[in-house]
């Protein structure tokens, strides 16, 4: 398995629109990683955010 990923990297990095390619996905990654790691510090907040306003508009 490591050895079909580092051809298929070896390959990708000998074209220049394949070295583009792993640039932008690890720049995709990057953000993912980003997102997901704000989503877990703040996402109690968020939900509570979101119960208030559940229970304004329902009168609870």
């Amino acid at each position: 398995m490591v050895r079909a990923m580092k051809y298929l990297v070896s390959k990708l990095r000998s074209n220049r629109k394949g070295a583009a390619m792993v640039e932008y996905a690890l720049l995709a990654a990057l953000i993912a990683l980003a997102a997901a790691a704000t989503l877990g510090l703040l996402g109690g907040d968020i939900t509570q955010v979101f119960t208030d306003i559940r229970n304004q508009l329902t009168g609870g």
